[in-house]
């Protein structure tokens, strides 16, 4: 006699309420998530005054961002520009908004691990829990790179095009739009911040058994060839930007390498 397949509808409302339990869960570290990010946002327009600055911390973000061109153009006289009434208004909007998701990423990375640490085995949390640290350090430590060495370069290169009053002419001097400068140093912060995860995904990779040393080794031409052209598609399009993106992505790469032996010895002891 065949024994038909019963479903027990105790076991499958435990189920339900489960799932509803852990999905309410994860509403609410979102939801906290949420509100301390607009609680950073707004806190970042209020105005304050601190000595002879008054104005938002966006303003003072603003400021500091564009610190690197007016060291340069200060010493011959610059200032920079908005050419729409509204526009002045949604760039310290623009800096609240990223500045509250910068302040706001270790807290949902932070969110994120406990709502999934509890269905980890211990060797499992062993592994991601050291690249989610490792991840807000890198954009950090991109940041560094592109404030302090990327853009006094390259704002020095794109000054260079400028041309002196002659007597043939008329000078050509840049009057840079607060708006567009925004949106580069953006670019620039972003695209070094990605490129600079890049060990964290291949490690992570090689902790779970994806790939090996091995297969990092082979494949180093392909990494010099694709770092060159993730650089040449994400950076502003001067050859300087390039190289300074490219040559760190080799260099994580390298690391990774080296760092992957390291483990893969050290798990085999």
């Amino acid at each position: 006699m065949v024994k038909k397949n019963t479903i027990d509808p105790t076991n499958l409302s435990e189920k339900k309420m489960t799932m509803l339990e852990h999905l309410a869960e994860l509403r609410t570290r979102l939801i906290y998530s949420f509100i301390f990010f607009i609680f950073i946002f707004f806190l970042s327009l209020i105005n304050f005054k601190i000595g002879s600055f008054h104005g938002s911390i966006s303003e003072l973000v603003y400021i500091f961002l564009q610190n690197p061109l007016a060291q340069i153009i200060n010493e011959r006289g610059g200032r920079m520009i908005f050419t729409a009434l509204h526009e002045g208004f949604f760039t310290q909007i623009k800096v609240g908004f990223y500045l509250a998701l910068f302040i706001s990423l270790p807290i949902m990375l932070i969110q994120i691990w406990k709502y999934v640490s509890p269905g980890l085995y211990e060797d499992e949390k062993n592994i991601f829990l050291p690249f989610m640290i490792a991840t807000p350090f890198l954009f950090l430590l991109s940041f560094l790179m592109v404030y302090f060495i990327v853009m006094p370069i390259a704002w020095n290169f794109f000054l260079s095009f400028e041309i002196p009053s002659t007597s043939m002419g008329l000078p050509i001097e840049v009057e840079p739009r607060i708006s567009e400068y925004l949106s580069l140093v953006l670019r620039l912060i972003l695209a070094f911040g990605l490129c600079f995860q890049l060990p964290i995904l291949i490690l992570l990779l090689v902790r779970i058994g994806i790939i090996d040393v091995l297969w990092l080794t082979r494949r180093r031409k392909y990494c010099i060839l694709f770092s060159f052209i993730t650089a040449a598609i994400l950076t502003p399009p001067d050859v300087i930007s390039q190289f300074l993106l490219a040559l760190p992505l080799i260099f994580l790469y390298e690391i990774s390498i080296i760092i992957s032996k390291f483990i893969k010895k050290r798990d085999s002891d």
